[in-house]
């Protein structure tokens, strides 16, 4: 099979690649066997598809844990510390189940390229992805537009759906509740009883979320 592969047409399909500083569970047998099947498929129609593995070392639950691991609580903080020795933690920890997602990976019959997979804290990688922006940008493709996002104000960061479950916890909130009479209300609204109650102000103490 290895030989088919540089023979045909090229047909690129890169693996969506997991976080290597999380260790692999049974949901991930799911998606690792989905994202197989398309290339095998092609490899098997002739096609040449390098199925080149890769490494997602970039992310919001990256920095978390090393948050815990070096008993900092916020941007502040990490600051205090220091940027760069913070990153070097990061790009160390990224790394901690490496070969626990390889062999998971071989056990799984998902074939991949796993001794020269591409890396998203890489310059390489970085720079292409530099790359491909400018060439949407020339294209005219790149326009400007307005979103709706979870915001994590301990972080300081947006945070999409995919995250946000991990970044929120259940919390009661205290409440202050006062009701006020609309004597007047039924010059505006004939069909409203004017003793009802018109205006409501609630006053909430906002739990912060970790």
């Amino acid at each position: 099979m290895k030989e088919k592969i540089h023979e045909g047409e090229v047909y690129t399909f890169y693996d969506g690649p997991p976080t290597a500083n999380g260790k692999p569970h049974i949901g991930h047998v799911l998606t690792r066997v989905i994202k197989d099947m398309i290339p095998r498929y092609r490899t098997m129609k002739g096609y040449k598809v390098l199925r080149k593995a890769g490494w997602d070392t970039h992310g919001l639950p990256v920095e978390l844990e090393v948050e815990k691991k070096l008993g900092l609580d916020g941007k502040e903080q990490i600051e205090e510390y220091g940027i760069e020795p913070f990153i070097k933690h990061c790009k160390e920890c990224v790394w901690k189940y490496k070969g626990m997602w390889e062999d998971f990976s071989s056990t799984v019959g998902f074939w991949a390229d796993m001794d020269n997979p591409y890396v998203t804290y890489d310059d390489n990688f970085i720079e292409s992805e530099w790359w491909a922006l400018k060439q949407i940008w020339d294209q005219g493709l790149l326009y400007k537009g307005f979103k709706i996002v979870p915001y994590c104000p301990r972080c300081g960061t947006p945070l999409s759906s995919m995250r946000l479950p991990r970044a929120t916890r259940q919390s009661r909130s205290v409440q202050q509740l006062v009701r006020f009479k609309g004597y007047r209300r039924g010059r505006i609204f004939p069909r409203m009883d004017n003793n009802s109650l018109d205006t409501s102000v609630k006053r909430s103490t906002l739990c912060k979320s970790r």
